[in-house]
C-alpha cells in the first residue's frame, strides 16, 4: 500500500514524543486499519517493528492475527 505522505521518515533512534508522536500515531492507525502491515509501516517510516507495534497498541488498535488475509481455517 502506498504511504499517505503524512508520516515522514524519521531519524533512526530519535525519540518521538508529544504532538509529533500523536500525529504519527493517528497516521499509523489509519494506514494499519486500511490494511497496511506493521512491517510495511516500519519500512516506510524508518522505525522498528517494535516501535510501530507499541504505538499501535498504545493507540488502542486491535492487531490482526499473524498471516493476515491469506490465512484461512480449513472447512
Amino acid at each position: 500500500m502506498a504511504s499517505t505522505g503524512t508520516a515522514t521518515s524519521t531519524e533512526k533512534g530519535r525519540r518521538i514524543i508529544g504532538a509529533e508522536r500523536q500525529t504519527l500515531a493517528k497516521d499509523l492507525v489509519k494506514r494499519y486499519t486500511s490494511g497496511e502491515s506493521i512491517r510495511a509501516l516500519a519500512a516506510s517510516t524508518g522505525r522498528s517493528y517494535g516501535f510501530i507495534h507499541r504505538v499501535l497498541t498504545e493507540s488502542g488498535v486491535q492487531l490482526r492475527q499473524r498471516g493476515g488475509a491469506r490465512r484461512r481455517k480449513k472447512a
